[in-house]
């Protein structure tokens, strides 16, 4: 299991982010096979985590035309950083009431 690891500094939010990030998530777990897809914001910061099974849908979703539009559009207009990791998970527990 993978997880990508977004974390950005956000310049403005208006609603073609909002319905782009919509889509991106649509688009990992319909077509790419993400697992989960968390995004949480507080003030400027957004970080969103993805779960995937290979590194294989990872890059087919990264290089996907819509994603690719997306990329762009966030690096000239939606932040002003970010950084993305791409982590193995080498182990997981948890506990479920």
């Amino acid at each position: 299991m993978y997880a990508v690891i977004f974390k950005a500094e956000l310049n403005e939010l208006d609603q073609e982010y909002i319905g782009s990030a919509r889509r991106m998530r649509e688009l990992a777990q319909t077509k790419y096979g993400c697992v989960d897809f968390i995004s949480v914001t507080e003030g400027t910061q957004e970080i969103s985590i993805s779960y995937w099974e290979n590194e294989e849908q990872i890059k087919q979703w990264k290089n996907d035309p819509e994603h690719i539009t997306a990329q762009q559009l966030g690096r000239n207009k939606w932040y002003q950083s970010y950084e993305v990791q791409i982590v193995k998970i080498e182990r997981q527990s948890s506990r479920n009431s």
